[in-house]
Protein backbone atom coordinates (compact mmCIF):
# COMPACT_ATOMS: atom_id res chain seq x y z
CA UNK A 1 0.00 0.00 0.00
CA UNK A 2 3.03 2.44 1.12
CA UNK A 3 4.39 1.93 -2.55
CA UNK A 4 1.12 2.21 -4.28
CA UNK A 5 0.87 5.23 -2.61
CA UNK A 6 4.04 6.48 -3.14
CA UNK A 7 3.65 5.83 -6.88
CA UNK A 8 1.01 8.17 -7.58
CA UNK A 9 2.54 11.05 -5.55
CA UNK A 10 4.96 10.93 -8.06
CA UNK A 11 3.10 10.55 -10.80
CA UNK A 12 4.54 7.48 -12.53
CA UNK A 13 3.86 5.84 -15.85
CA UNK A 14 2.32 2.86 -14.79
CA UNK A 15 -0.60 4.99 -12.41
CA UNK A 16 -2.78 4.87 -15.47
CA UNK A 17 -2.89 0.77 -15.23
CA UNK A 18 -2.76 0.88 -10.98
CA UNK A 19 -5.96 2.68 -11.23
CA UNK A 20 -8.02 0.87 -13.33
CA UNK A 21 -6.75 -2.35 -11.39
CA UNK A 22 -7.56 -0.48 -7.93
CA UNK A 23 -11.18 0.56 -9.12
CA UNK A 24 -11.86 -3.13 -9.98
CA UNK A 25 -10.90 -4.22 -6.48
CA UNK A 26 -12.73 -1.85 -4.93
CA UNK A 27 -15.80 -2.39 -6.84
CA UNK A 28 -15.84 -5.67 -5.08
CA UNK A 29 -17.14 -4.35 -1.71
CA UNK A 30 -18.92 -1.52 -0.51
CA UNK A 31 -17.18 2.10 -0.50
CA UNK A 32 -15.92 3.09 2.55
CA UNK A 33 -16.75 5.71 4.94
CA UNK A 34 -15.01 8.85 4.29
CA UNK A 35 -14.34 11.23 6.97
CA UNK A 36 -12.24 14.01 7.09
CA UNK A 37 -11.18 16.43 10.11
CA UNK A 38 -10.15 19.90 9.20
CA UNK A 39 -9.16 22.66 11.68
CA UNK A 40 -6.58 25.41 12.59
CA UNK A 41 -3.35 24.06 13.95
CA UNK A 42 -2.77 23.17 17.48
CA UNK A 43 -7.10 22.18 17.56
CA UNK A 44 -5.61 18.79 17.99
CA UNK A 45 -6.58 16.91 14.77
CA UNK A 46 -3.67 14.47 15.13
CA UNK A 47 -4.97 13.22 18.85
CA UNK A 48 -8.91 13.49 18.04
CA UNK A 49 -7.82 10.98 14.93
CA UNK A 50 -6.60 8.55 17.14
CA UNK A 51 -9.21 8.99 19.25
CA UNK A 52 -11.51 8.01 16.08
CA UNK A 53 -9.29 4.98 15.16
CA UNK A 54 -9.78 3.52 18.26
CA UNK A 55 -13.42 3.61 18.70
CA UNK A 56 -13.85 2.10 15.39
CA UNK A 57 -11.07 -0.34 15.88
CA UNK A 58 -13.23 -1.56 18.54
CA UNK A 59 -16.46 -2.39 16.10
CA UNK A 60 -13.99 -4.38 14.13
CA UNK A 61 -13.78 -2.17 11.74
CA UNK A 62 -10.30 -1.82 9.04
CA UNK A 63 -9.40 1.85 9.21
CA UNK A 64 -6.72 4.03 6.82
CA UNK A 65 -5.09 7.55 7.67
CA UNK A 66 -4.13 9.92 5.39
CA UNK A 67 -2.42 12.74 7.59
CA UNK A 68 -1.33 15.99 5.33
CA UNK A 69 1.41 18.05 6.65
CA UNK A 70 2.99 21.31 4.86
CA UNK A 71 5.61 21.71 2.72
CA UNK A 72 7.75 24.01 2.95
CA UNK A 73 7.90 26.68 0.49
CA UNK A 74 11.53 27.26 0.04
CA UNK A 75 12.58 23.27 0.27
CA UNK A 76 9.67 21.30 -0.49
CA UNK A 77 10.55 19.47 2.75
CA UNK A 78 7.63 18.04 5.05
CA UNK A 79 8.05 16.68 8.68
CA UNK A 80 5.00 14.35 8.45
CA UNK A 81 5.17 14.11 12.02
CA UNK A 82 1.15 13.45 12.48
CA UNK A 83 2.22 9.88 13.11
CA UNK A 84 3.92 10.63 16.40
CA UNK A 85 0.37 11.12 17.64
CA UNK A 86 -0.84 7.86 16.86
CA UNK A 87 1.85 5.22 18.09
CA UNK A 88 -0.70 3.52 19.80
CA UNK A 89 -2.04 2.00 16.42
CA UNK A 90 1.32 1.70 14.71
CA UNK A 91 1.96 -2.40 15.58
CA UNK A 92 -1.98 -2.67 14.63
CA UNK A 93 -2.66 -4.60 11.42
CA UNK A 94 -5.63 -3.53 10.42
CA UNK A 95 -5.01 0.41 10.62
CA UNK A 96 -2.86 1.92 8.03
CA UNK A 97 -1.65 5.62 8.63
CA UNK A 98 0.64 8.02 5.81
CA UNK A 99 1.28 10.79 6.14
CA UNK A 100 1.69 13.09 3.09
CA UNK A 101 3.38 16.36 2.09
CA UNK A 102 0.70 18.75 0.71
CA UNK A 103 3.86 19.49 -2.03
CA UNK A 104 2.32 23.16 -2.29
CA UNK A 105 -1.44 22.57 -3.24
CA UNK A 106 -3.58 24.83 -1.42
CA UNK A 107 -6.99 23.75 0.24
CA UNK A 108 -5.52 21.89 2.75
CA UNK A 109 -5.01 18.23 1.25
CA UNK A 110 -2.14 16.66 -0.97
CA UNK A 111 -2.55 16.63 -4.66
CA UNK A 112 -2.35 12.83 -4.79
CA UNK A 113 -5.00 12.46 -1.67
CA UNK A 114 -8.29 10.90 -3.84
CA UNK A 115 -6.13 8.48 -5.55
CA UNK A 116 -4.56 7.75 -2.27
CA UNK A 117 -8.13 7.54 -1.22
CA UNK A 118 -8.76 5.10 -3.68
CA UNK A 119 -5.58 2.49 -2.44
CA UNK A 120 -6.85 2.29 0.66
CA UNK A 121 -10.35 1.49 -0.87
CA UNK A 122 -9.37 -1.43 -2.80
CA UNK A 123 -6.92 -2.39 0.41
CA UNK A 124 -10.55 -2.84 2.04
CA UNK A 125 -10.29 0.01 4.39
CA UNK A 126 -14.02 0.38 5.85
CA UNK A 127 -13.65 3.94 7.22
CA UNK A 128 -10.87 5.90 6.17
CA UNK A 129 -9.68 9.49 7.98
CA UNK A 130 -8.23 12.36 6.39
CA UNK A 131 -6.20 14.57 8.52
CA UNK A 132 -5.72 18.37 6.51
CA UNK A 133 -2.95 20.41 6.59
CA UNK A 134 -4.12 23.07 9.28
CA UNK A 135 -3.65 26.01 7.74
CA UNK A 136 -6.75 28.27 7.66
CA UNK A 137 -10.21 29.42 7.02
CA UNK A 138 -9.71 28.22 2.94
CA UNK A 139 -8.98 24.99 3.95
CA UNK A 140 -12.33 23.18 2.80
CA UNK A 141 -10.92 21.15 -0.37
CA UNK A 142 -11.89 17.90 2.39
CA UNK A 143 -15.09 18.64 2.01
CA UNK A 144 -15.33 17.59 -1.44
CA UNK A 145 -13.53 14.10 -0.47
CA UNK A 146 -14.85 13.37 2.52
CA UNK A 147 -18.32 12.17 2.99
CA UNK A 148 -18.39 13.29 6.52
CA UNK A 149 -16.33 16.66 7.65
CA UNK A 150 -15.66 17.35 11.38
CA UNK A 151 -14.77 20.83 11.69
CA UNK A 152 -12.33 21.21 15.35
CA UNK A 153 -12.30 24.08 17.21
CA UNK A 154 -10.77 25.03 20.81
CA UNK A 155 -11.64 27.19 23.49
CA UNK A 156 -9.54 30.97 22.89
CA UNK A 157 -8.54 29.99 19.64
CA UNK A 158 -10.59 32.96 17.95
CA UNK A 159 -14.36 34.92 19.18
CA UNK A 160 -17.47 34.63 17.67
CA UNK A 161 -16.34 36.40 14.28
CA UNK A 162 -14.26 33.58 13.72
CA UNK A 163 -16.38 30.84 14.34
CA UNK A 164 -18.54 32.57 11.65
CA UNK A 165 -16.44 32.39 8.73
CA UNK A 166 -18.38 30.95 5.95
CA UNK A 167 -16.49 28.45 4.12
CA UNK A 168 -15.82 26.58 7.47
CA UNK A 169 -18.91 26.78 8.61
CA UNK A 170 -20.57 25.93 6.21
CA UNK A 171 -18.47 22.45 5.10
CA UNK A 172 -18.64 21.05 9.07
CA UNK A 173 -21.35 17.40 9.38
CA UNK A 174 -19.93 17.89 12.76
CA UNK A 175 -18.34 20.29 15.03
CA UNK A 176 -16.23 19.63 17.93
CA UNK A 177 -15.01 21.38 20.42
CA UNK A 178 -11.94 19.81 21.39
CA UNK A 179 -9.82 20.83 24.97
CA UNK A 180 -13.35 21.27 26.50
CA UNK A 181 -11.54 21.06 30.23
CA UNK A 182 -10.33 24.28 29.50
CA UNK A 183 -11.59 27.47 29.89
CA UNK A 184 -14.15 29.46 27.66
CA UNK A 185 -15.37 25.83 26.09
CA UNK A 186 -18.87 26.84 26.96
CA UNK A 187 -18.67 30.44 25.40
CA UNK A 188 -17.06 28.72 22.15
CA UNK A 189 -20.01 25.67 21.98
CA UNK A 190 -22.31 29.45 22.45
CA UNK A 191 -20.96 31.50 19.55
CA UNK A 192 -21.08 27.71 17.31
CA UNK A 193 -24.22 27.45 18.18
CA UNK A 194 -25.59 30.72 17.10
CA UNK A 195 -24.19 30.47 13.85
CA UNK A 196 -25.53 27.55 13.38
CA UNK A 197 -28.85 28.83 13.84
CA UNK A 198 -28.28 31.37 10.86
CA UNK A 199 -27.77 29.12 8.11
CA UNK A 200 -30.28 27.18 6.31
CA UNK A 201 -28.91 23.21 6.11
CA UNK A 202 -31.39 19.91 6.24
CA UNK A 203 -29.41 18.93 8.65
CA UNK A 204 -27.81 21.10 11.60
CA UNK A 205 -24.48 20.26 12.73
CA UNK A 206 -24.14 18.92 15.90
CA UNK A 207 -21.72 20.37 18.45
CA UNK A 208 -19.23 17.65 20.39
CA UNK A 209 -17.35 18.47 23.62
CA UNK A 210 -14.00 16.13 23.34
CA UNK A 211 -11.10 16.02 25.60
CA UNK A 212 -9.14 14.17 23.30
CA UNK A 213 -6.06 13.07 24.42
CA UNK A 214 -7.68 11.17 27.12
CA UNK A 215 -10.56 9.99 25.17
CA UNK A 216 -13.43 11.97 26.68
CA UNK A 217 -16.07 12.17 24.18
CA UNK A 218 -15.59 9.54 21.53
CA UNK A 219 -18.60 7.80 22.29
CA UNK A 220 -20.49 10.80 22.16
CA UNK A 221 -18.67 12.17 18.58
CA UNK A 222 -18.85 8.48 17.12
CA UNK A 223 -22.48 8.44 17.82
CA UNK A 224 -22.73 11.97 16.29
CA UNK A 225 -21.32 10.28 13.14
CA UNK A 226 -23.03 7.72 12.80
CA UNK A 227 -26.68 10.01 13.26
CA UNK A 228 -24.99 12.04 10.14
CA UNK A 229 -24.21 8.75 8.30
CA UNK A 230 -27.85 7.56 8.36
CA UNK A 231 -29.08 11.10 7.40
CA UNK A 232 -26.78 11.03 4.26
CA UNK A 233 -27.91 7.24 3.30
CA UNK A 234 -31.60 8.35 3.99
CA UNK A 235 -31.59 11.37 2.26
CA UNK A 236 -29.69 10.48 -1.00
CA UNK A 237 -26.91 13.08 -0.39
CA UNK A 238 -24.63 10.02 -0.10
CA UNK A 239 -24.74 8.64 -3.66
CA UNK A 240 -24.62 12.79 -4.81
CA UNK A 241 -21.38 13.76 -2.98
CA UNK A 242 -20.01 10.21 -4.16
CA UNK A 243 -20.98 11.12 -7.65
CA UNK A 244 -19.82 14.74 -7.14
CA UNK A 245 -16.47 13.00 -5.91
CA UNK A 246 -16.00 11.04 -8.89
CA UNK A 247 -16.73 14.17 -11.10
CA UNK A 248 -14.06 16.50 -9.51
CA UNK A 249 -11.54 13.67 -10.13
CA UNK A 250 -12.45 13.25 -13.53
CA UNK A 251 -12.17 16.55 -14.32
CA UNK A 252 -8.99 16.99 -12.28
CA UNK A 253 -6.92 14.27 -14.51
CA UNK A 254 -8.32 15.86 -17.63
CA UNK A 255 -7.34 19.10 -16.43
CA UNK A 256 -4.11 17.93 -15.40
CA UNK A 257 -3.47 16.37 -18.88
CA UNK A 258 -4.57 19.56 -20.63
CA UNK A 259 -1.93 21.60 -19.07
CA UNK A 260 0.52 18.83 -19.68
CA UNK A 261 -0.43 19.07 -23.24
CA UNK A 262 -0.35 22.82 -23.15
CA UNK A 263 3.24 22.53 -21.60
CA UNK A 264 4.47 21.04 -24.78
CA UNK A 265 2.39 22.61 -27.55
CA UNK A 266 1.48 25.69 -26.30
CA UNK A 267 4.54 28.03 -24.95
CA UNK A 268 5.76 29.60 -28.06
CA UNK A 269 2.69 30.27 -29.21
CA UNK A 270 1.40 31.42 -25.81
CA UNK A 271 4.25 34.23 -25.70
CA UNK A 272 3.14 35.33 -29.78
CA UNK A 273 -0.36 35.81 -28.40
CA UNK A 274 0.34 37.69 -25.21
CA UNK A 275 2.50 40.25 -27.04
CA UNK A 276 -1.02 41.07 -29.46
CA UNK A 277 -3.18 41.02 -25.91
CA UNK A 278 -0.57 43.62 -25.08
CA UNK A 279 -0.29 45.26 -28.32
CA UNK A 280 -4.13 45.60 -28.72
CA UNK A 281 -4.13 43.18 -31.93
CA UNK A 282 -6.43 40.81 -30.11
CA UNK A 283 -8.57 40.24 -26.95
CA UNK A 284 -7.40 37.85 -24.33
CA UNK A 285 -10.82 35.99 -25.30
CA UNK A 286 -10.20 35.60 -28.86
CA UNK A 287 -6.14 34.82 -27.79
CA UNK A 288 -7.05 31.46 -25.46
CA UNK A 289 -9.70 29.80 -28.50
CA UNK A 290 -6.47 30.80 -30.56
CA UNK A 291 -4.55 28.51 -27.95
CA UNK A 292 -6.41 25.88 -27.88
CA UNK A 293 -6.96 25.46 -31.24
CA UNK A 294 -3.36 25.00 -31.72
CA UNK A 295 -3.35 21.96 -28.97
CA UNK A 296 -3.50 18.08 -30.42
CA UNK A 297 -6.02 16.41 -29.41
Amino acid sequence: MARLISLVEDGAPEVREITAELCAAAGERPPPWVVGLTGAPGVGKSTSTSMLVRGFRERGLRVGVLAVDPSSPFTGGALLGDRVRMQDHATDPEVFIRSMASRGHLGGLAWATPQATRVLAAAGCEVILIETVGVGQAEVDVASLADTTIVLVAPGMGDGVQAAKAGILEIADVFVVNKADRDGAQAAIRDLRNMIALVERPWKPPIVPTVAVRGEGADDLLDALDRHLRHLEESGELARRRLARARDEIESIAVTALRSRFSVHGDARLDSLAAEVVAGATDPYTAADALLATLPS
